[in-house]
């Protein structure tokens, strides 16, 4: 999440928390927190990603993951940032749970895929085996008479 974007969640001013992630480097490490460089900002504008350079508030933002949005919270040390942590915390919890599920189920679909291909190539077998084993197949003869 972008700086700003987690500020407004906090109930801070941006540049305070940006104030205050300066004071605390030491807690954002490179998997809590990175900060866009200027060749990304113009990649992003030119993408349309945002609209301006304006609408990042002038500066290069500080880009945070979920660890690092936690973090942030006790640097703040607000009422606000705390009661966002924990909602932070919950909501990754809950969408790790779900990834997992997920992954069970396809690792689950992935067994029943390979087990059924095993049996489609020992149906077939059986196939082969019982026409060996049945008469070879005959044009039905003509009927003499009449039909009435």
């Amino acid at each position: 999440m972008l700086d700003r974007d987690l500020a407004e969640l906090y109930g801070v001013k941006a540049f305070r928390l940006r104030e205050q992630v300066k004071r605390n480097l030491g807690r954002f490490p490179a998997d809590f927190m990175f900060q866009f460089t200027e060749q990304e900002i113009k990649y992003m504008v030119s993408q349309n990603a945002i609209p301006s350079r304006k609408h990042l508030g002038g500066h290069l933002p500080y880009v945070f993951t979920e660890h690092g949005a936690v973090m942030l919270a006790s640097v703040l040390n607000t009422k606000r940032a705390v009661e966002v942590s924990i909602f932070v915390v919950r909501a990754f919890s809950k969408l790790k749970e779900i990834l997992l599920t997920h992954k069970r189920f396809f690792e689950k679909l992935d067994r029943l895929e390979k087990k059924y291909e095993k049996h489609d190539v020992e149906i077939q077998n059986i196939f082969k085996a019982i026409r060996q084993l049945m008469p070879p197949r005959r044009n039905p003869t003509r009927v003499i008479g009449f039909r009435s």
